[in-house]
């Protein structure tokens, strides 16, 4: 391992340790952290993006056709799948480890400081990205929410535009136990007289949302309302928003929810464009075919072929479903794990009248559900290891069959980098 290596492998190993403090809800510290940095957050246009599912595939391709267009971008995801630095991509690149290390260690030292703030891992995540952002001479950033959107770090920042995709069940012990509670806390996005665009189509989350937009005098444009995708062919769509009508777009992204998605990111683009910022509809067509997120119905060719979906919650495994419902008929073996706090047995109630068998792996985390615990949910096999349940789901596939790894995103990093050699970080907790 070269001295480079060793110096991002340490500076990561230190900011991972943070996680000790926790979830710590709340922008108060990460506006401390912006003032104590004097970090000028409205030096630069941010699109700001919340939703239960599909706020990482809309960031992507919003960023993507930003690019497309001319204007140097940055784009703020998280978690990584396998390294850090993804979390933090300039014009589609992630920084550099060299950088990442600079920076990392720059920030630790800084809240070393007496009277410096307390900050989280995610908060410190966070300012590194914006500071790299403004360092880099970006011009616009596209920061995706992390847990919620009222009480998240990226919500210490001004929004040129809010989005948000879908309201689902998910992270429930955080964001509240109804519909109307965990549409609230993602609405906390909006700001005063800044547009939204919301794939949010109808019932109790849409009115949680509209009602905060009529608060806050925040023009809304609407799923269905508002815009409106058409399929034109092949993983191909048409955009309505609102008298415009935009394409055809060739989706690079797979899944019947990526048009809804698809369609939430060019209202978006649009809505920029009303606001000033250069989108000609040459960029979206680019943005939409390039741009690239793995681990979202990512198929990795071989006898067995494999499907990849971070479909951690119900909604997602329903799209998940949804795509395998629609494709020619093989046979699939599922490889699954979850965290105890997920909902599981719906999660597998949907999923398995599509597989034919369940091999179940414990992502290597103390919240993960054990196989033992799945496979009373839901029939299935179960495996020491990812490693180990992949070669069981292989074999049970056979060379023409396909083997579908879904449901934790730190169980479908751990198969894809084993499936693709993919050089990993240390484990990390969020």
């Amino acid at each position: 391992m070269s001295a480079s290596d060793l110096r991002y492998r340490a500076a990561i190993e230190t900011l991972f340790a943070l996680q000790t403090r926790g979830v710590r809800m709340g922008v108060d510290r990460m506006r401390a952290a912006l003032r104590f940095r004097r970090f000028d957050a409205q030096a630069m246009p941010y699109v700001i993006v919340a939703g239960t599912n599909g706020k990482g595939s809309v960031s992507a391709m919003i960023a993507a056709s930003l690019t497309a267009a001319g204007h140097r971008t940055g784009l703020f995801t998280s978690p990584h799948l396998h390294r850090f630095t993804e979390r933090t991509r300039i014009d589609g690149r992630a920084l550099g480890t060299t950088e990442t290390a600079r920076r990392i260690e720059e920030l630790l030292a800084a809240f070393a400081q007496a009277g410096a703030p307390e900050v989280t891992f995610f908060e410190l995540s966070t300012l590194l990205a914006a500071e790299a952002f403004r360092d880099h001479g970006c011009d616009v950033a596209v920061l995706e929410v992390g847990l919620g959107g009222r009480l998240d770090a990226t919500n210490a920042f001004p929004a040129q535009l809010t989005v948000i995709t879908r309201v689902a069940f998910d992270h429930m012990d955080y964001l509240g136990d109804t519909i109307e509670q965990i549409a609230a806390e993602k609405a906390g996005i909006l700001k005063r007289e800044v547009p939204l665009v919301t794939g949010v189509r109808e019932g109790a989350a849409l009115a949680v949302i509209e009602a905060r937009a009529r608060k806050l005098h925040a023009p809304v444009t609407r799923c269905e309302r508002d815009f409106a995708a058409a399929v034109s062919g092949t993983r191909r769509i048409t955009v309505r928003v609102g008298v415009q009508k935009l394409g055809p777009f060739r989706l690079s992204l797979a899944g019947e929810h990526q048009i809804e998605n698809a369609a939430c990111a060019v209202a978006a683009l649009v809505r920029l464009r009303a606001r000033g910022l250069r989108v000609p509809n040459a960029a979206i067509e680019k943005g939409l075919a390039r741009v690239r997120w793995p681990a979202r119905l990512e198929r990795i060719a071989g006898r067995p072929s494999h499907l990849l979906d971070a479909a951690h919650n119900v909604d997602g495994a329903q799209a998940l479903a949804k795509h395998l419902g629609a494709s020619t008929p093989t046979r699939r073996v599922l490889v699954f794990g979850a965290m105890r706090d997920k909902q599981y047995t719906e999660m597998l109630a949907v999923l398995a009248p599509h597989v034919q068998r369940i091999v179940y792996a414990t992502p290597r985390l103390a919240r993960a559900a054990t196989p033992a615990e799945l496979a009373r949910a839901q029939p299935g096999l179960c495996a020491r290891s990812v490693s180990a349940a992949l070669q069981k789901a292989k074999r049970l596939a056979g060379p023409g069959g396909q083997v579908v790894v879904a449901g934790s995103i730190f169980l479908v990093a751990e198969a894809r980098a084993q499936l693709l050699h993919v050089a990993t970080d240390p484990l990390i907790r969020s």
